[in-house]
């Protein structure tokens, strides 16, 4: 197809032509190749180059999320379209011209094993017609294909642990490239997430191999506590290993009965390890990472965080521990906006909360003597509500707050949100994701009435936070203090949203030895 036949928008990137699509006056691209398919022999290993093409690509479809299985939480509870060739990216912008636009990069959430980029709460639109905005979205791997160290291996695969990360870093050296020809600045670049895509989002700013590629950071429900140690992820990898190599066990086909989680492999064993690595279906890969979760939660040596999460330590993209990196300044140049839900574990509340659950939750966390802690400062508290709490403290809030102290330190700005504002269905409150559609004012979207329950719609608050982060992605300050822990000033976003210091001064020192 030649340009003369093309009537929709049609840009050149560094490898070939695109054809997009408008909407709405909004300018949309879908499904770009960022990298080469992480298929075949790329399998397990960094992020290679995509190959050029001569035609204009057809870019008005979203490209296949990465391979997962359904959690069966409110955001995934349908099978998603997925395929190991999957790293492409979005962009949704409001003229593809020379017009230098800033640019929000959107990173997908879902513990890193679930998520897409081309979910509907993600739509760009609004960005590009209040705002001004380029947004661009992406999708990386995931689980086992994405995060784990099978460094063992040889130096092929020293990024095995982290190319979830890679690929990542990898979609923002080709928005520095590319970005200009569809109207964005690659000089006014913001990275945003939720969840996992919050983490993402820490790491990143942690991160030597990724300074330079951003210039703003908006962490939404996630920090910079969750990425596992050597030890864990060779844990994690021994685990999974094992899984994947079952029907062999089973079937009597293991060579020389060696452990092909152990470290040490003869010539032989490691040629057969790596075939069935790399031949294995995706499906057999998803299934070993299912088996492999289950053991790690009750393995007496897991850490308090998920198995396939990144590993810090051994690799490029995260040299040294996360937290070590932050602590000696990376990233204090960079501008953050960051925050929680005042309730985000609702989602994740599937049962009665027992008093062993409870107790269980504790000793993981740090102890029992928590559980103490929090019957005294929520007097009256049923132990669901305990619970919520206490896990919302642990795996959100407070490692936000700990990003902050550790940034001030060297005078970095970063403006702590916290999202109040209550859902009407049932018990989510306010809930794990139920700031998205606020911040990207899409409570249209289809799912999000699901989430918000009956009624009309918030959107005065969807209004003015929306406004709030095109302010910041345009390189504006929020109207509120940066923090500090002096004046530890925090944004409360609610029917009517307030300043309030110093609230959290004595959960903080419940986890001061811990978190």
């Amino acid at each position: 197809m030649s340009i003369a036949e093309v009537q929709s928008p049609v840009v050149t990137t560094e490898s070939g032509m695109v054809m997009g699509k408008e909407k709405n006056g909004v300018f949309q691209f879908f499904g770009i190749p960022y990298a080469a398919p992480p298929v075949g022999e790329n399998r397990f290993k960094r992020p290679q180059p995509t190959e050029s093409w001569a035609d204009i690509r057809d870019a008005t479809r979203f490209g296949a999320a990465a391979p997962q299985l359904p959690s069966g939480t409110m955001t995934n509870s349908a099978p998603v379209r997925w395929d190991e060739d999957c790293l492409t990216l979005n962009i949704c912008s409001p003229r593809v011209d020379s017009t230098k636009r800033p640019v929000l990069v959107w990173i997908h959430g879902g513990a890193y094993r679930t998520g897409q980029s081309g979910m509907p709460w993600y739509n760009g639109s609004s960005f590009a017609q209040n705002g001004d905005i380029v947004t661009v979205s992406m999708n990386y791997r995931l689980g086992a294909l994405g995060f784990t160290d099978l460094s063992r291996f040889g130096d092929e695969f020293d990024t095995s642990g982290i190319n979830g990360l890679l690929d990542q870093i990898t979609a923002l050296h080709w928005i520095q490239k590319n970005i200009e020809h569809f109207g964005g600045d690659p000089s006014r670049v913001t990275i945003a997430g939720e969840s996992a895509g919050a983490f993402s989002v820490g790491t990143l700013i942690g991160s030597p191999r990724a300074k330079g590629l951003f210039h703003r950071a908006i962490p939404q429900s996630g920090a910079a506590h969750h990425t596992l140690s050597i030890d864990t992820g060779k844990l994690v990898a021994d685990l999974f290993l094992e899984e994947l190599f079952l029907d062999e066990r089973l079937s009597g086909k293991r060579l020389s009965g060696e452990r092909v989680s152990g470290e040490r492999l003869s010539d032989e064993a490691r040629a057969a390890s790596l075939d069935r690595l790399m031949h294995a279906s995706p499906q057999e890969i998803l299934d070993a990472q299912g088996r492999a979760d289950e053991r790690y939660e009750a393995h007496e040596n897991r850490g308090r965080i998920q198995a396939f999460y990144p590993v810090e330590g051994n690799n490029e993209v995260l040299p040294a521990p996360l937290l070590q990196l932050i602590a000696e300044g990376m990233g204090s140049n960079v501008p953050v906006l960051s925050g929680t839900n005042k309730d985000e574990m609702t989602m994740f509340l599937t049962g009665e909360v027992t008093l062993e659950l409870l107790e269980s939750a504790a000793k993981r966390y740090g102890g029992v003597h928590l559980l103490d802690e929090y019957r005294r400062l929520m007097p009256g508290a049923n132990d669901t509500d305990i619970w919520i709490a206490m896990s919302t403290d642990f795996t959100f809030k407070i490692p936000a707050v700990r990003l902050a102290e550790l940034r001030a330190k060297h005078g970095a700005e970063t403006w702590l949100y916290q999202f109040d504002w209550e859902s009407r269905a049932g018990h989510l409150k306010s809930t794990h994701a139920l700031e998205i559609p606020f911040t990207f004012n899409t409570l249209n979207a289809p799912g999000v009435d699901v989430f918000i329950g009956p009624g009309e719609l918030p959107q005065d608050l969807a209004d003015e936070m929306h406004q709030v982060w095109i302010s910041f992605v345009r390189g504006q300050c929020p109207a509120w203090p940066s923090y500090t822990p002096k004046a530890r000033a925090v944004q409360h976003f609610d029917e009517v949203s307030a300043v309030i210091a110093h609230e959290d001064l004595p959960i903080l020192s419940v986890w001061a030895d811990i978190l």
